[in-house]
């Protein structure tokens, strides 16, 4: 099949070996998995979770909870924060499926409370040193308030404290994804033995993939909840989670122009299909992908120095060594890993394998 437009890629054999990687070392801790699909909002990827065991899923709104709810999924945690003005979504959604829905504030479950006429579940989004969204670990008194008026409803369930680590992302070391991993499990486990009279006591849920990709002792948790695994990417190979190999994804550009003086090219790929996500390579220059080739439908490393440099809404510039400037034609393609799989999967809204089939996508408005 002729690729003629920005076309993402993906390595059905990378994808499969990091689902069952994540599945095998969270079933041997005997924590419960309950991978994010927000990364890869597919159907047909979902189904590979399933052959891989997995009954439980997170998505990131209402309307992905209602995609996979139409496809056979029966167990979903919402893990973003309820939006009240989405009420009759909920009720419709609890009426037909274990919904599980993320509480930030008292107002809301207060208002919760009141609205909701079916059994669902409520996790208390907890801010355990991210700062995004949550309530303080340490403010005691509102997750208090917030139990109270949960226990007190005849609909809502308390099942625990929820929190994202996404402060992993901004390290430098494992050492230091291990440090805070550990700091937010301590944190939880204090809040949840605070409560612990409560006749049903507390779970506790994380995700992020750095945390569960690198950490070996996942003691006193009991869900875990990471995305980025499924394809990995460039953030989470310089933050030494994964290697270039396990990164399952690579968007295939055309050249449209040359530079022969800079050795860059031009590519009819920018910011609509990768977001401007970037990282600073070993020569802290600002990077929006790395390149890599194709061969025999498998792509290889084609070495640091040849790299996404800018981007500009459809154009892109890449940085190529002399070797590979002078191989590449225009009209050829040229393929990258992204900084960021979770935005540019969602951007790109859809998937072509390497034996040329087409995979769906929330969205269903890929074309290639």
């Amino acid at each position: 099949m002729e690729i003629k437009s920005p076309t993402l890629l993906l390595d059905e054999k990378k994808c499969r070996n990091n689902i069952r990687m994540m599945t095998e070392k969270l079933k041997k801790q005997k924590v419960r998995f309950r991978p994010h699909f927000k990364t890869h909002q597919s159907i047909q990827i979902g189904h590979w979770f399933k052959e891989a065991g997995v009954n439980s899923i997170t998505v990131s709104s209402l309307k992905m909870a209602d995609y996979f709810a139409t496809k056979g999924w029966d167990d979903i945690t919402v893990a973003f924060p309820v939006n009240l003005r989405e009420t009759e979504r909920i009720k419709a959604l609890s009426k037909q499926i274990n919904l599980e829905l993320v509480v930030a504030d008292l107002g809301v479950a207060t208002r919760l409370n009141s609205m909701v006429n079916n059994p669902v579940n409520i996790w208390i989004k907890t801010d355990t040193g991210y700062h995004r969204s949550g309530i303080p670990v340490e403010d005691t008194n509102t997750f208090e308030k917030i139990i109270k008026e949960i226990d007190s409803s005849p609909n809502l369930k308390l099942k625990g404290l929820l929190s994202h680590t996404g402060n992993t992302y901004h390290t430098t070391s494992v050492l230091q994804i291990e440090k805070l991993y550990n700091e937010a499990v301590k944190k939880l486990t204090g809040l949840k033995n605070r409560f612990s009279d409560r006749q049903t006591k507390l779970q506790l849920s994380l995700g992020d993939t750095p945390s569960f990709t690198r950490v070996s002792d996942l003691s006193g948790i009991n869900e875990a909840r990471p995305g980025n695994f499924v394809f990995f990417d460039l953030m989470q190979y310089h933050l030494g989670v994964c290697s270039l190999d396990q990164i399952a994804v690579a968007l295939a550009c055309p050249v449209v122009s040359k530079k022969k003086k800079e050795k860059q090219v031009i590519i009819h790929g920018g910011a609509v299909h990768f977001s401007k996500e970037s990282i600073l390579d070993k020569n802290h220059r600002k990077i929006y992908g790395r390149v890599v080739k194709m061969e025999e439908d498998l792509w290889k490393n084609a070495g640091e120095e040849n790299v996404l440099t800018a981007l500009s809404q459809e154009h892109g510039t890449v940085q190529l060594d002399n070797k590979l400037y002078e191989s590449v034609n225009i009209g050829d393609l040229i393929y990258i890993l992204p900084v960021h799989s979770c935005l540019t999967a969602n951007l790109m809204k859809g998937y072509l394998n390497l034996n040329g089939e087409y995979l769906d996508h929330l969205e269903g408005v890929f074309s290639y």
